[in-house]
């Protein structure tokens, strides 16, 4: 199923990453015995890092390219593939600044290029809570919490280590239309001064799919000067293209979540952003379904990587950007080979007259099966109408306060399901209602008509100040999602069934239980 690989020994392997990602204590064993995390991998056949125990130390002066191994997960296994044929280790994606931490101290490749709770508490466990990613700037509950015991790290750590949440600290935006009213954050620090919201670090793998930088675009750089232009739209709204962002934001977290006191240099920040751009991830193989890349399926990291981008590709509004093409709500094309699999084999002709009935054609294998389930969720995904309503930033301001669409209508892109143009949709999952007890509470009150909200996350509105923008993030990529759990922004749902779950209810959809799991298992084999 997948490519041969040769294999670098522990130690030669170690020392490729040791200031790479973070992860064990720096006095810990690095022989066979104390491997504890693996990395992705494809491309062309090389040298190949497989299980790798990482820390924070001195990195080699010139680390061997690496050329990423399958990672196993709860579904088969995710690849990475490197349009160079290996990963530069050498790059300043995996030098630590600042704090200790680089870009892959949240950015693990293991983990579809962000992190999770299951392999943060074995950073944890391994480096008793002083790995790099467990950091006060934005790694604990709040910059002030205790951490001088491993039980007092456990409490600070807790958000990482229950949901892989990130602390995004930002002040209320001044001029706003709204004011904060009320605040009730059970860390006791957030307030207009800086309010605390839980993110979810976004995949650095599949950038080209991206119209949009952050979940609420705070790194999306405008350009009035652009061709990059929502169509249709007064006054203009034109964005910079989208290598001059990933520019920005790579300096942003650098001086932000590495604490570094300098500035990258101009170079550093091209090498970083030509690195991710290399990157493309996806799941490779099912548990149940075999290689995704069988039997004239189009999965995996190779295949994602040809599909074409650019700017408004598949529009629900427009159409087309570049073609005039109408919105085509097929957006994924990957599995439609496996569509008749789960169907018996014709029966054979009848016999010459004297001669033994031939046995009945065999039922579907199992595998077939699965593969059929994931081509129906396919369709699924692609077709099945429901009313989309009350959704900031689609029925508004696309003027359809009812729309029939399709999961499609929002995730676009083909075959990645990002969205082609920036825009940002508010679908409840910061409402006051869903919010947990580990999560700070923000009421919010209009300061003309007096209503009020709450939420646990204001999003793109933290950055424009706009009544109508609270609750409003960006939409995520979807391939490679098996191995980012847990779900959306705020990682308040931990399994893709979730997620089905989640939508179901809110749009009233009415998925049979069919139905539900054929959308799930198309899903998890993205």
């Amino acid at each position: 199923m997948y490519q041969r690989a040769l294999y670098l020994t522990p130690a030669i392997a170690a020392a490729a990453l040791l200031a790479a990602c973070g992860g064990s204590d720096p006095t810990a064993d690095t022989s066979t015995s104390a491997t504890a995390r693996v990395l992705q991998g494809g491309a062309p056949a090389a040298t190949t890092l497989a299980a790798v125990t990482v820390q924070a130390a001195a990195a080699p002066a010139v680390p061997p390219p690496v050329v990423l191994a399958p990672v196993p997960n709860d579904e088969g296994a995710s690849l990475t593939f490197s349009t160079v044929g290996a990963v530069d280790t050498a790059n300043p994606f995996f030098k630590p600044f600042g704090n200790g931490r680089s870009c892959a101290t949240c950015h693990q490749p293991d983990n579809g290029w962000s992190i999770g709770p299951d392999k943060l508490a074995v950073r944890f466990a391994n480096s008793n809570g002083a790995d790099p990613v467990f950091r006060l700037v934005d790694g604990a509950v709040s910059p002030l919490a205790a951490t001088a015991t491993l039980d007092q790290k456990r409490l600070a750590y807790s958000m990482l280590l229950t949901k892989g949440l990130i602390r995004v600290g930002l002040p209320m935006p001044a001029g706003a239309e709204f004011s904060l009213v009320k605040t009730e954050d059970p860390y006791n620090y957030a307030s207009a001064r800086e309010l605390s919201l839980f993110r979810r670090p976004l995949p650095t793998a599949n950038l080209k799919f991206n119209s949009s930088v952050m979940w609420d675009s705070r790194e999306t750089a405008s350009d009035p000067a652009s061709a990059l232009c929502l169509k249709d739209v007064r006054p203009a709204q034109c964005f910079a293209p989208l290598d001059a962002s990933l520019l920005h934001q790579a300096n942003s977290a650098v001086r932000g979540h590495a604490e570094a006191a300098q500035d990258l240099t101009a170079a550093e920040q091209r090498a970083i952003v030509d690195f991710e751009k290399t990157l493309f991830t996806t799941q490779v193989s099912s548990i149940d379904a075999g290689s995704l890349t069988d039997a004239g399926a189009l999965g995996g990291p190779a295949r994602l990587a040809a599909n074409a981008f650019y700017f408004g590709i598949n529009d629900l509004e427009a159409g087309d950007y570049q073609t005039g093409a109408p919105f085509n709500r097929n957006v994924m094309a990957i599995f439609g080979a496996w569509r008749k699999l789960d169907r018996p084999a014709p029966p054979p002709p009848p016999p010459a007259r004297g001669r033994p009935a031939p046995p009945p054609p065999a039922a579907p294998s199992p595998q077939n099966l699965a593969r059929a389930s994931i081509a129906r969720g396919e369709q699924i995904f692609n077709n099945k109408p429901f009313n989309i309503s009350g959704v900031a930033g689609f029925n508004d301001e696309l003027r359809r306060p009812l729309q029939r669409g399709s999961c499609a209508s929002c995730h676009d892109t083909p075959n990645s399901g990002t969205h082609s143009v920036v825009r940002m949709f508010n679908t409840g999952v910061s409402d006051g209602a869903r919010r947990t007890a580990d999560m700070p509470l923000y009421t919010l009150r209009n300061n003309v008509s007096g209503e009020t909200v709450a939420t646990t996350d204001p999003g793109a509105a933290m950055q424009t100040g706009k009544w109508k923008d609270i609750g409003r993030v960006k939409v995520p990529s979807l391939r490679g999602i098996e191995s980012r759990s847990p779900y959306f922004h705020n990682g308040s749902v931990h399994t893709i069934e979730d997620i089905v779950t989640f939508y179901d209810k809110r749009f009233n959809i009415g998925f049979t239980a069919q139905e539900a799991a054929d959308l799930a298992a198309f899903m998890k084999a993205l």
